[in-house]
């Protein structure tokens, strides 16, 4: 609506100063005829009442005084020639002929002959202002061209420009209210239409697949807004229906996955149990002398099988089931120095420019993601000729950041999309539940766990908790 009201007043003031351009050409054009026409009928009128012969060689006499008398009354000036272009009279003063052509140009002369009214206007600019001259026949009574006249004309356009300049000034004055009016007007227009779209805009932006959706419920809407309304409370009905589905099956896939790595990691030690135990019930000998130590082998190897059983079932049972929070303040370099006294390798370090860095974290919890990650650590530089692992703690800001970083064989770039997945492993042993059970504690906390790592050099692990 602005840009039509802008586009309307540029149109209508540039329609307007063309028309008042035209009007004023064609009112100087008229003004110079009619003033031709006058001079002519004058000189005609001499003719009729002159003495001499009405000759070219006699114009100079016949208008010797009556070219001022005519001049005077029409209010004009004017010059006469002969008919080959020379200056026979000029209505100008004496001091003032100076100025004037004595002879006309031989291109005046051919463009009069050419034209068949025998009048030709030459147009110029002079001084700044447009200027016409009019060049036209003199005949005598029998219609026979004995001389020409000549009509010098300045346009005087300082009247009509002074109207123009008001009525463009009126109308941009209309044409401000206009355009007030027209954004006042715009603005009540956009806020009523766009004050649903608007409300159903915030109602997208908080759509969210993972948490229930609130429909849009507006009161007498457009036909247009209660339509796509009706599309999205569909939607959002849809959405709830699927967001359900995919969470039940989520939680059956990833049922079926923990059932299959439950059952994996029991049967690896099982099977090594029921051959050791055949092979003895097979093998042994009651009165072997060394029957004695061949039980106690036997048992050994049992225990060792069932020690295997109950850790995968306390590893699992540790994922699934975290202890309940016991936030307490507590001075986390402290705590890592201490998770760090059960590893008794001499590459690995630490490193704290604080003494204190003060947080609310669970004591039990933080001692678990320091040791997993440090075990971690180890298992990555077996093969390493100068092993080392450097462990650091620091504070950003409202954040304390502990980092385990290693020299050793790097996680592979096609690995690292599922480096924190519970039952992911690159090991040869273990049920790869140690950093998916790092990344829970550290999420429940609200922190952030992320890694940097190339192959074959190296990799840092990252964990952020809140302070508070």
């Amino acid at each position: 609506m602005i840009l039509l009201v802008l586009i309307a007043s540029v149109l209508i003031a540039g329609v307007t100063i063309y028309q008042y351009r035209e009007q004023s050409k064609d009112y100087h054009e008229n003004r110079l005829e009619r003033k031709e026409e006058q001079i002519l009928q004058s000189i005609g009128y001499v003719f009729r009442e002159t003495t001499y012969p009405i000759t070219t060689e006699n114009l100079e006499n016949i208008f010797k005084d009556e070219i001022y008398k005519i001049a005077d009354v029409q209010n004009v000036t004017f010059n006469i020639y002969d008919l080959e272009g020379g200056l026979i009279k000029s209505s100008r003063p004496a001091f003032e002929a100076d100025s004037i052509s004595n002879c006309l140009d031989a291109e005046v002369l051919n463009n009069l002959k050419m034209h068949p009214e025998q009048r030709y206007v030459e147009k110029k600019r002079a001084a700044g202002d447009n200027y016409q001259a009019s060049y036209t026949f003199i005949n005598d009574l029998q219609f026979k061209p004995i001389g020409i006249v000549n009509l010098p004309y300045f346009e005087d356009n300082s009247f009509s420009n002074m109207e123009l300049r008001e009525f463009l000034f009126r109308l941009g004055g209309v044409y401000l209210l206009m355009l007030l009016s027209a954004i006042l007007l715009a603005y009540v227009v956009s806020k009523y239409i766009t004050r649903s779209l608007q409300t159903i805009s915030d109602k997208m932006e908080r759509t969210r697949l993972t948490q229930r959706n609130e429909k849009i419920y507006i009161d007498n809407p457009t036909d247009e807004i209660g339509n796509l309304i009706e599309s999205y409370n569909g939607m959002i009905d849809e959405l709830e229906e699927s967001a359900a589905k995919l969470a039940r099956s989520e939680r059956e896939q990833a049922w079926r996955e923990m059932a299959k790595q439950v059952a994996h990691e029991i049967k690896n030690p099982l099977t090594p149990l029921r051959l050791t135990i055949q092979s003895f019930e097979r093998k042994f000998d009651p009165n072997d002398p060394k029957a004695e130590q061949k039980i106690q082998e036997f048992s050994k190897t049992v225990i060792q099988q069932i020690d295997a059983l109950s850790n995968i079932a306390s590893a699992f049972s540790n994922f699934a089931n975290m202890p309940a929070q016991q936030n307490e303040t507590l001075n986390v370099v402290k705590i890592v120095k201490l998770a760090m006294e059960i590893f008794h390798e001499e590459y690995i370090h630490f490193i704290s420019d604080e003494k204190s860095i003060i947080a609310k974290l669970d004591r039990t919890q933080l001692i678990r993601v320091v040791t997993n990650l440090i075990k971690n650590a180890i298992q990555a530089v077996p093969e390493v000729e100068s092993p080392r692992i450097l462990v650091t703690v620091a504070s950003e800001g409202n954040q304390v950041k502990i980092a385990v970083a290693d020299n050793g064989v790097g996680i592979a770039d096609d690995h690292k999309d599922k480096i924190f997945e519970p039952k992911f492993t690159t090991k040869s042993s273990g049920m790869g539940l140690g950093l998916g059970m790092v990344k829970n504690i550290v999420e429940n906390y609200n922190g952030t766990i992320d890694f940097t790592s190339q192959h074959g050099k190296g990799t840092v692990f990252t964990v952020r908790f809140p302070k508070e």
